[in-house]
Order: C-alpha cells, then sequence, then structure tokens
C-alpha cells in the first residue's frame, strides 16, 4: 500500500511539473535553474501560509465550541430546535477536528512538514470538512455544510493563493464524499424543503464557490510567477549591466591614454586618472574642479580650442590633434587629441567626447631624429660627397692626358697617378689607379650606405612618399634588369624576365617600385655565389598583382625569413656589407602601395621573395 501512495505522488508530482514548466516555458524564455527557483519559492510559500491558515482555522473552531458550551448553559435561539445529545456530540466532534488540527499543525514543523505542505493542506482541509460528514453518515443523514465549507474553500484561496491543483482536490474530495457516498447509501438531507441531494440551488452555489475560488487561487499564481520571472529578468538585466559598467568602468580606470567629456562652454565634465596624470593631476576630481576655462587654462596657444571646436563642427570628429598645454606644476608638454561630438536626438550638442595622448616623448624623439639626420647629412654624408668627387675628378683628368689608342693597355691596373697633397701642391705623389678606383667604390658604397640610412629614418618618421601615376609593371621590370646587367654579367648570374605586357595598369611611384625589383634582384646577387639563376614573373590574381623573384641560391633559413624585413636586420648571409636597409625599405614601399611582402624559403632551396600590388578597377558607368 505505501508502495502505491508513493507510486502515484511521484507521477502526480511529475505531472504537476511538467504542466507548470511547459506552462512557463510557454510564456517566458527562462532557464530549467529558475524554474527551479520559482518551484522552491512557491513550495516555500504554501508552507509558511499553511501555518498561518492553521492558526486561524484552529481560532475559527475555537470560537465554534465556545458558542455550543455557551448554548449548553444558556440556550441560543438559533439553535433550539438541536437534540440536546446532538449538542454534545457536536462538542465532541469539534473536540476530534480540533485534535486533527492540532496533529498537523505539530507536523509543520517537522522535516515531513517541511518537504510535504501539500499533504498538510489536504489533511487539515478534509479534517474540517470530512469528518461532520463522517459523523452524519454514522447519524443516517447527509449533512450539506454549505457554511462550513464556503468558509474552508474561502480562507484556503484567500490565505494560501497557490498551487490551484491542491484547491481543486480538496474540494473534489469533499464533494465526491457527499455526492458519491450518500447516494450510495441512499440518505436524504435533514432539510425538510430539500431532502434530496441534488438540490439545484446548493448545486450552482457549491460549483459556483468552488470555481471563483480556483480561479482566483490559479490568477493570483500566475500573476506571482510572471512577477517572479520579470524580477529574474530584471536581475540578470541588472547583474549584465553592472558587469558592462564594471567592465568599461575598469578601461576607463585603468586606460593609458587619458578620456574625458567636456562641455561646450570649455569645462572638463569627465575625466580619468591618466588624463589626471598627464595634466599633472592627482585624481579627476581635481580635473573636473579646476579647469573652468580650457581655453585659456590649459592650452598654450588659446586659439587651439576654437580651431578644436572648428574642425568637430566641420567634420565630426577631430584625429591627430596636437597642441602644447600646461600641466599643474607649468611645465609645458604636447598632447594628441581625438574626439567627437555627442549630440541629442534633435542634433543639439551635448558635450565632447574622446582621447588624449602625451606625445612629448615622441616630439622630442623626433626633434632628436632631425638633429641625427642634420649631423649625418653635415657630418658624414658631405665629406664623403666631396671624396668621391675628389676622386672622380683625378681619375678623369687623368683619363683625358693618357693618349687614345685603339687596343687597351694591358697594364692599366698598375698605371700611376700623381696626387698632389695638399699642404704642398708642388710635390706629386704618385698612387696606382686600381687604388684609386678601389677607394672610389668604397666612397660609392658608404654614400650609399649613409643614404640608405637617412631614408630609413625619414620614412619611420614621416613614411613614404610616394608620386603615384597609372603605370605598366612590365617595363619597370624591364628597366630595373636593364639597369643590373653589367653586375649580372659580373657575377655569372642568369635572369629570366616573365613579366609579360598583358597585366592590368597600376597606380604606383614608378622609381619606387624601380627600387624594390632593383633591391630584390640585387639582394640575391650578393648573398649567393657566382652562377645564380634568378626568375622574376608576376600574374593577376583577384585585385591584385602577384609578384615573385626567385632564385635557386643557398636559400634562408625559417628564423631568418621572419626577420628579414626588419630594421638593420642582417643575419650570417654571405658578403654581407650592408646596414639590413634595402629589404626594410622594400617592405615600406610596397606597404605604402597598398600591397604586402614576404619571402618564402629553405635552406639549400633556393629563395622566393613575393610582393603584392593593387590593380586600378576600372569605373562602371
Amino acid at each position: 500500500m505505501t508502495n502505491w501512495l508513493r507510486t502515484v505522488q511521484k507521477w502526480w508530482k511529475k505531472l504537476v511539473t511538467i504542466a507548470t514548466i511547459g506552462e512557463i516555458t510557454n510564456v517566458y524564455t527562462v532557464h530549467p535553474t529558475q524554474v527551479q527557483e520559482w518551484l522552491t519559492k512557491r513550495h516555500r510559500f504554501l508552507w509558511q501560509r499553511l501555518y498561518l491558515w492553521l492558526w486561524l482555522a484552529l481560532i475559527c473552531l475555537v470560537t465554534f465550541s465556545l458558542r455550543n458550551v455557551y448554548d449548553l448553559f444558556f440556550p441560543l435561539q438559533e439553535l433550539k430546535t438541536l437534540p440536546q445529545v446532538l449538542k454534545i456530540q457536536v462538542l465532541v466532534l469539534n473536540g476530534a477536528i480540533f485534535l486533527s488540527l492540532m496533529i498537523c499543525f505539530l507536523l509543520h514543523k517537522t522535516k515531513f512538514g517541511r518537504r510535504y505542505p501539500g499533504i498538510l493542506f489536504l489533511g487539515s482541509s478534509w479534517s474540517l470538512n470530512l469528518t461532520a460528514q463522517l459523523f452524519a453518515t454514522l447519524k443516517g443523514f447527509a449533512l450539506p455544510d454549505t457554511a462550513g465549507w464556503s468558509l474552508v474553500f474561502l480562507s484556503q484561496a484567500i490565505l494560501m493563493p497557490t498551487r490551484w491543483t491542491l484547491h481543486l482536490i480538496s474540494q473534489i474530495g469533499v464533494l465526491i464524499y457527499y455526492f458519491g457516498v450518500n447516494t450510495v447509501l441512499g440518505l436524504k438531507t435533514p432539510i425538510t424543503n430539500h431532502p434530496d441531494l441534488d438540490n439545484v440551488s446548493f448545486l450552482l452555489y457549491v460549483l459556483w464557490s468552488c470555481i471563483i475560488c480556483d480561479l482566483g487561487v490559479y490568477l493570483y499564481d500566475r500573476l506571482q510567477r510572471s512577477e517572479f520571472y520579470a524580477r529574474k529578468e530584471l536581475e540578470l538585466t541588472n547583474t549584465k549591466l553592472q558587469l558592462a559598467e564594471a567592465k568599461y568602468r575598469s578601461i576607463f580606470e585603468n586606460a593609458i591614454e587619458g578620456i574625458f567629456q567636456s562641455s561646450p562652454d570649455g569645462r572638463y565634465i569627465t575625466a580619468n586618472p591618466a588624463l589626471a596624470c598627464i595634466y599633472g593631476y592627482n585624481s579627476p576630481q581635481e580635473v573636473t574642479d579646476n579647469f573652468t576655462d580650457i581655453e585659456h587654462q590649459l592650452y598654450v596657444d588659446p586659439k587651439r580650442r576654437a580651431e578644436f571646436v572648428r574642425l568637430i563642427e566641420e567634420q565630426g570628429f577631430v584625429s591627430e590633434f596636437e597642441s602644447q598645454i600646461y600641466r599643474r606644476d607649468g611645465s609645458i608638454v604636447w598632447i594628441s587629441e581625438k574626439a567627437y561630438a555627442v549630440r541629442d536626438e534633435q542634433g543639439n550638442l551635448l558635450y565632447y567626447e574622446g582621447l588624449i595622448e602625451d606625445i612629448t616623448q615622441r616630439k622630442q624623439a623626433e626633434e632628436a631624429l632631425r638633429v641625427f639626420l642634420h649631423a649625418v647629412s653635415h657630418d658624414l654624408r658631405n665629406p664623403v660627397l666631396g671624396t668621391v668627387m675628389v676622386l672622380r675628378n683625378l681619375l678623369n683628368q687623368h683619363r683625358e692626358n693618357i693618349p687614345q689608342s685603339p687596343v687597351p693597355s694591358p697594364q692599366r691596373s698598375t698605371e700611376l697617378v700623381e696626387v698632389s697633397p695638399i699642404p704642398n701642391p708642388q710635390s706629386p705623389i704618385p698612387v696606382p689607379r686600381l687604388i684609386l678606383e678601389r677607394m672610389l667604390q668604397s666612397s660609392d658604397r658608404q654614400l650609399s650606405l649613409i643614404n640608405s640610412l637617412l631614408e630609413a629614418h625619414i620614412s619611420e618618421v614621416q613614411g613614404i612618399a610616394l608620386q603615384c601615376q597609372t603605370v605598366e609593371l612590365h617595363r619597370i621590370v624591364a628597366d630595373a634588369i636593364a639597369d643590373l646587367e653589367p653586375i649580372l654579367a659580373d657575377n655569372q648570374a642568369t635572369l629570366t624576365n616573365l613579366v609579360t605586357a598583358d597585366l592590368p595598369l597600376i597606380a604606383a611611384d614608378q622609381t619606387q617600385l624601380w627600387r624594390v625589383f632593383s633591391n630584390l634582384i640585387l639582394n640575391a646577387i650578393k648573398h649567393n655565389p657566382p652562377g645564380l639563376q634568378i626568375t622574376v614573373n608576376a600574374s593577376c590574381q583577384g585585385d591584385k598583382i602577384y609578384c615573385t623573384v626567385t632564385d635557386n641560391g643557398v636559400g634562408i633559413s625559417p628564423q631568418q625569413c621572419e626577420r628579414l624585413f626588419d630594421l638593420y636586420f642582417r643575419g650570417d648571409m654571405r658578403n654581407s656589407v650592408s646596414l639590413g636597409l634595402g629589404l626594410y625599405l622594400c617592405k615600406q614601399i610596397i606597404n605604402a602601395h597598398g600591397g604586402e611582402i614576404g619571402v618564402n624559403s629553405q635552406l639549400q632551396q633556393g629563395a622566393t621573395f613575393w610582393l603584392t600590388l593593387p590593380i586600378i578597377r576600372e569605373k562602371s558607368n
């Protein structure tokens, strides 16, 4: 019997849970854990309200019992028709009901009561309603206790408006007993005018009393459920907002750039710690408190604020807006501002918002670079350039003094050139021509390195300046190869040009691209032994031209490939006398054209340098 009850209870609980969850998920999109939270909350609510209802039921029962006791000694007019014996039996009946309610009351505080408040609900309800029915059955009549049922059903609906199924079961249990048992036993009601059970007015009253109570419980329960899930959604939303606020607050507080909001009249509305640090203040609050006139308090040149406002009005934003400002201690630093205007739905300006970066070190570095470039240009480049000019003049003058001969002299390399030292021009010093030629080659090499060094540092700061025009790639490649033919011949290198004339046009700086292909070919020659085979090719791939310079030389290790285009990287290549600037400049030039450059190579497997260049697309009509 116990197992059967547990099985019924298990299936009933499962059915109610499934129905509840199904109803919830039809209305809300909730997580299963939230459903369980709601069921737990509803369970606890029923348990708490059941305690209150039991107290109310006991007090109500006591009042009716006191009435009956009073009637025994001082007969009441409304109870004068009841026999004395029946009045005593009613008192005994009230005592039994009181005892059953006390049992439910005691069980309420136990683990059983906490776990199964629904059973106590039904037990206490049936104790009040069925005890009198059992008594009436034993006495041989049916008792339509309209007042008692109404009080019990209504009080349960008001004080415990949850789990309408429990209310329905409680009511059905009473009605089944009243109509079922009494009908089977053929019992009649003690009412003279309506002795039958099928009194229509009574049926309608009981039916609508139950419907109204159950409907009220159902609607209230649904309302509570809606409020619970709405509150959960609100809590979840608030949690997300708090996390997002904490996230962005962390970004705001820990950003290395200064973040600000300033009003149109020149006040700081908000500032982050980084901005306070840039301005020399201890906290953002000091920034917002002290700056009431940004135009005159901040900028060294007050006109910068007006220019800042003008650019935002024209463009909607400013970027890389560089100015000198005063710090709190009076020192002057450089800042760069990026900002935009924030407006309302009507387009009215609310405030300016943006970032501020301290660029003082960069400005100092640029100034130091200008000094460096000036020093390199005057202290290194000019003397070398002068030496080159002197050596070339000496060689040219000597060549003019040599009689022309159809057959070149085999002793040319040992010819002497008289060089007059500056202190005593009248005392010529004989120098072999070969030495002067090597000195000239060395000076040319130094001049080339100095020029590359200057260009690398200028491009690092200012970028590559391009003079783009529509060009054909095959002409640029052909010109570069033609200029390198003597070097190819001296190194016994063979070059195959596969770049065709049917390639699409490109927008490029012809001189800069010529330098790229010259550098790539020279790079292959310098770092490989004589007899090298080089192939230059290009093809159209999508919206770009893909170019390659391939050789069958000694190759490059993967580790070197990763750093090959870095500034000053030289590696351990053969005969490397450069500063590691050529490939770096190639990358700068190709990137300035909107392309990419790279290398694919393995040791002893040659190398393939590749680059891409955007194609000019014809505009559609």
